[in-house]
């Protein structure tokens, strides 16, 4: 993704306005979900792996879904957000600051 896309990634939580914005371009491109879920998987991960950093959680995984375990025992689910983003209806960004703000 950063390669092709030429966009500093580098795991603040800043770089997730960056990827919020990517998404909503490719959202008013308009390709059909198929073309770009792997894409979106990818974004996730990578504002899950923002939140591991900032905060010393964990990923969890299940039944091949992943989820994001803060240390206050909450769980983030950036994949499904990512997807949300997509959809005109969420943010990363926005999930990175909830999950790093104190429980």
């Amino acid at each position: 993704m950063r390669e092709g896309a030429r966009v500093r990634l580098d795991y603040s939580a800043q770089s997730l306005w960056r990827v919020d914005r990517m998404i909503e371009e490719i959202r008013r491109e308009g390709p059909p979900y198929a073309a770009v879920e792997s894409a979106l998987r990818g974004f996730g991960a990578y504002a899950g792996e923002v939140i591991v950093r900032q905060t010393g959680a964990e990923w969890w995984a299940t039944g091949g879904e992943h989820w994001v375990r803060t240390p206050d025992g909450r769980l983030w689910d950036p994949i499904e957000e990512a997807r949300r983003c997509y959809g005109g209806h969420g943010s990363l960004r926005l999930l990175c600051r909830d999950a790093t703000a104190s429980g």
